[in-house]
């Protein structure tokens, strides 16, 4: 009997470990619980190397030999196969500062520079959003959690330093400033019209925050979509996985930039891809192609490997990614969201 009862706890911990570690295979990606452990990948390695840890110490009480020693393998397993993961995803290099490197500019070169920032209601101010704006040679920026006065003032001090911008923004309402997305699109990408309807829900828009879909006078030009979707919390699941269905039937176009707070890792994505390489609809993810894709973007009080990489940077195959980054040195400006910067340049 208790070889028996060993045998099912072993049995069972692997198969929990094992749907935790890669909850695609049994569909439990966009599941209450597996949906939150597998988003925090470097967070599990912590925690699997400190149970190990524990194990370790019971393993010295006889009668527990044996089936710690095996909780502690299955740790082990479990950790290595998580950092094999987030090592796969690639753990992100700093690139050179924008003074070390010009900024492209999208009417000269065909590159575009997208930064995205979820500002926690206007929290870093339209100064601080600016100033990384015009370091970083944006040419488009989406803020998730951004009002439209925000915006206004940030184009307006990016236009005295040279760059120039268009103001999009969709608010659902004015009682949070959750509840508002901000567009920015420099001139030299041409004209754009806001197509995605002002309530919330399909087929229009997201279910509870907004996201702006910008749409080019110019066909030639890309769509261009800020995105906020809702958080995987409790009672808004099913908002959640909507939201993510909604994006990926918009990343099916043949030319489209899409950036912003998915509230998901590429793991919750995966079943919405069309082709092998791409993550979302036909869209593929610039961190995974320059090789930050397990960087933390969420939360900033976190070291990034701890963290969960939730804000993207997706286009289509007629865009290459040449650069992309998780800027760290804004973790105290006020949002809980790190910036992420990319730059994507036609194939």
């Amino acid at each position: 009997m208790p070889r028996i009862l060993t045998a099912l706890v072993l049995g069972g911990s692997a198969l929990a470990l094992f749907a935790v570690g890669w909850p695609q295979s049994f569909g439990l990606q966009n599941s209450w619980v597996f949906a939150h452990a597998v988003s925090l990948r470097g967070l599990g390695v912590a925690v699997a190397a400190a149970g190990m840890v524990v194990l370790a110490l019971l393993a010295a009480i006889r009668p527990l030999r044996r089936l710690a020693g095996s909780l502690a393998v299955l740790l082990l397993l479990f950790g290595v196969g998580n950092a094999a993961v987030l090592a796969a995803r690639g753990i992100g290099v700093q690139p050179a500062s924008a003074a070390e490197r010009p900024p492209a500019s999208a009417g000269t070169t065909g590159d575009v520079t997208v930064l995205s920032w979820n500002t926690l209601g206007d929290e870093p101010g339209a100064a601080a959003i600016a100033r990384l704006a015009i370091d970083r040679g944006a040419d488009i920026v989406t803020l998730p959690e951004t009002t439209e006065a925000t915006g206004v003032k940030v184009a307006e001090a990016m236009r005295e330093a040279g760059r120039p911008m268009w103001v999009h923004t969709i608010a659902f309402d004015l009682v949070s400033k959750a509840r508002s997305t901000t567009l920015l699109i420099s001139p030299d990408l041409g004209d754009y019209t806001v197509s995605s309807a002002a309530g919330s829900g399909p087929p229009g828009n997201t279910n509870v925050l907004p996201t702006v879909v910008a749409r080019p006078v110019d066909a030639s030009r890309p769509t261009i979509i800020a995105v906020h979707a809702v958080a995987p919390i409790n009672w808004e699941m099913s908002n959640w996985r909507s939201d993510l269905d909604w994006l990926a039937r918009q990343c099916t176009a043949e030319n489209v930039i899409m950036a912003g707070d998915f509230n998901s890792t590429v793991d919750h994505m995966s079943g919405r891809e069309s082709s092998g390489s791409a993550v979302l609809g036909d869209c593929r993810d610039a961190a995974l192609a320059a090789g930050s894709g397990a960087v933390g973007t969420w939360p900033t009080f976190v070291p990034p490997l701890l963290g969960s990489p939730i804000d993207h940077v997706l286009s289509t195959p007629n865009w290459q990614t040449d650069s992309m980054s998780v800027i760290e040195s804004e973790d105290a400006a006020g949002s809980d969201h790190r910036p992420i910067v990319a730059t994507l340049s036609p194939r």
